[in-house]
């Protein structure tokens, strides 16, 4: 039953994460009003208006970012074969999306003005899905782990 929690724990964050890289992808179609309402840095948007290459190539850095995220969060979940370096990635991946988070709510926290009800959002979701990486990852392998000990 932990196993089973983990890996909808870990589903959950790879849609999140498939979903955050659409997003991001969404804007070499819609352009510079998209870019905006992301809220791209100002460099972004103003990339996208005069169509140099910095926007476009920006965005699928992000979104690969994000699709490798998905990926080893599937894999962490067995649904795809395993994944070099799969303990370190997710871990990896746990702890920026928990720091991302956890610096959201403490600028909040200091300075609420300078902190949108979107951004502190986002923050938040990221904050939940670092814990789901990370929990989900060990519930997954809290059973492989029972299942390898050898009694003797």
């Amino acid at each position: 039953m932990k196993a089973r929690l983990g890996t909808v724990l870990l589903v959950i964050v790879a849609i999140v994460a498939f979903g955050t890289a659409l997003s991001h992808l969404s804007c070499l179609y819609f352009g510079p009003q998209c870019y905006a309402a992301q809220m791209a840095p100002p460099v972004l948007v103003e990339s996208a208006k005069a169509g140099t290459l910095l926007a476009p190539f920006a965005t699928l850095v992000a979104s690969a970012i994000f699709v490798v995220c998905g990926s080893y969060a599937l894999s962490g979940a067995k649904i795809v074969r395993r994944l070099p370096l799969l303990n370190v990635g997710i871990y990896v991946i746990a702890l920026i999306s928990i720091l991302r988070g956890v610096l959201t709510l403490q600028l909040w926290a200091r300075h609420p003005e300078l902190v949108s009800l979107g951004v502190l959002t986002i923050g938040l979701i990221w904050f939940c899905c670092g814990l789901c990486y990370l929990v989900g990852y060990r519930a997954v392998n809290a059973q492989r782990n029972d299942s390898q000990v050898s009694y003797k």
